[in-house]
């Protein structure tokens, strides 16, 4: 009878490692995106990389030359900045790494703006945007993307937060010296680490970021 009145303390379920601080995991995958959904129109549509190219050049793909790169698959977890991760997910696409082999950077690069329709813009260390898991993805667990989640392309970077992944991707542009994106010059963070919870620009040590 000795131990009546005491209470065993409650057992919290084990977090994932793979969840960063501040993370939930999420079943199912929201729609959040800023502005409308643009219109797909395959005979126009091009990707571009231009900026500073190793040949001064810009290089550009039509929809089927586009489609027609080499493929990789990739396993990498989606982290947005709203505390919610999809974890374990399969991307297949174009990777960034094939990108820059077939349009190598000039030596002096240091960081690339990739660009999607309407204007939207992220701005990535070119380290991040080499890493092997950086893809230009068109499909997501073997499904073709649907146009709310950003067909025909869209950037995945497993290892930042989501939104340095635009959707609907139409252009990388090499830079020597590192730049805002668009959320970046709305008050997020230029590096955006989800493990060390980089979410908004206000907690920007020195050297994190361009100047404003």
């Amino acid at each position: 009878m000795g131990d009546m009145g005491q209470h065993e303390p409650e057992q919290q379920p084990p977090t994932d490692p793979r969840l960063p601080p501040g993370q939930r995991p999420q079943r199912g995958w929201p729609v959040l995106h800023y502005g409308p959904v643009p219109r797909f129109k395959p005979q126009s549509w091009d990707f571009q990389v231009f900026g500073a190219t190793a040949d001064a050049e810009k290089t550009s793909w039509d929809f089927p030359a586009f489609h027609a790169l080499p493929k990789t698959t990739v396993r990498g977890d989606f982290h947005c900045v709203t505390k919610f991760s999809m974890l374990g997910n399969e991307w297949t696409g174009v990777a960034a790494r094939t990108v820059l082999d077939l349009v190598p950077p000039d030596p002096t690069v240091t960081h690339v703006m990739v660009w999607a329709e309407y204007g939207y813009s992220a701005n990535l260390r070119l380290a991040d945007f080499a890493d092997p898991a950086t893809v230009f993805a068109t499909h997501h667990d073997g499904r073709t993307l649907t146009l709310e989640h950003g067909f025909p392309v869209r950037l995945v970077v497993p290892h930042l937060y989501a939104w340095k992944g635009p959707k609907w991707v139409r252009a990388v542009e090499y830079m020597r010296a590192d730049r805002r994106g668009f959320w970046e010059e709305r008050g997020y963070h230029n590096l955006a680490d989800p493990w060390r919870e980089q979410r908004y620009s206000y907690q920007e040590q020195p050297g994190e970021g361009p100047l404003r």
